[in-house]
């Protein structure tokens, strides 16, 4: 159990030691002795002191819902015994859910690479919206999976994203503001007093008439967050479907205009910083050529 988590409850700390499962699931498997700490049953109240031992041993699915290998063409910026990195495109789903069975890139790491069936969620250890293109990491082995996952807990994988939004903020700064589930409706997220602590660093880096272009900086990985944080000071991402308040009728685009343009790490074998940068994706460069033009 990395150090940085220390304090919290056991519950929260597994949610972001597992980010691939939900905190009901993992507190039912700590009720059904699944998830033991230095081998022991452990409640889901009981504080993190950090340095644990923690097992966690996986229920065995059913065959007939496993996820099935499905040959689907993939962007692969690099590849290692250890790693893959996905430039993901928009508009394909990370994991099957929700009604999606097939067709999503976890589908699609079964075919290029079968062992990664072995692994929980088959390697990848943070996701991108469907409808957000960029830059996506997969581990190859559990011990590779294990180092990224507390690399997120710990805060110290960098991922930066480019936005197009509409209109035009100040020069940037810090939005640090708690993101939960929204009261109103299950499926969007909100800032809200109930929420887990976010923060998303952001820099102006072209204006146009009525919008502009920003980077964002992820500090924490809450779902949606900067959709959400982008709303909450009043520039929503151009082409949101769900985090639109306060947007401009006037720009149109069939996706938000979100883009995982960079991400940083320590690589879980060398321990060496690498890094790597996906241009952006043809859309967004119509888009903001048009703002340009306007």
């Amino acid at each position: 159990m990395p150090a940085a988590l220390a304090g919290l409850r056991l519950d929260q700390a597994l949610a972001r030691l597992f980010p691939q499962y939900s905190r009901t699931r993992l507190q039912g498997w700590l009720r059904d002795g699944a998830i033991l700490v230095d081998r022991q049953a452990a409640s889901a109240r009981q504080p993190v002191a950090g340095g644990e031992e923690v097992r966690l041993a996986l229920p065995q699915l059913p065959a007939e819902a496993a996820p099935q290998a499905e040959r689907i063409p993939l962007k692969i910026v690099y590849e290692d015994a250890d790693l893959l990195v996905i430039d993901k495109p928009a508009g394909l789903v990370v994991h099957p859910g929700a009604g999606v069975h097939h067709g999503t890139l976890l589908n699609a790491l079964l075919a290029h690479a079968p062992q990664l069936a072995g692994l929980p969620r088959a390697g990848i250890v943070h996701r991108l919206d469907r409808d957000t293109s960029g830059l996506l990491v997969v581990a190859k082995t559990l011990e590779a999976q294990t180092a990224l996952v507390r690399q997120l807990a710990e805060r110290s994988m960098r991922r930066v994203y480019l936005a197009v939004v509409h209109g035009v903020p100040g020069a940037g700064g810090m939005i640090d503001q708690p993101i939960g589930r929204d009261a109103r409706s299950r499926t969007r997220m909100a800032v809200t007093r109930r929420g887990r602590e976010a923060r998303t660093h952001y820099r102006v880096i072209e204006r146009f008439a009525a919008a502009a272009l920003v980077e964002c900086r992820l500090e924490t990985g809450r779902t949606h967050q900067i959709r959400v944080h982008l709303q909450y000071i009043g520039h929503p991402v151009v082409g949101d479907p769900v985090y639109r308040r306060g947007a401009s009728t006037r720009l149109v685009f069939p996706r938000q205009a979100l883009h995982a343009r960079e991400l940083s790490l320590a690589h879980p074998r060398s321990a060496k910083p690498v890094s790597w940068r996906a241009p952006l994706p043809s859309d967004m460069r119509r888009l903001i050529a048009a703002l340009r033009r306007a």
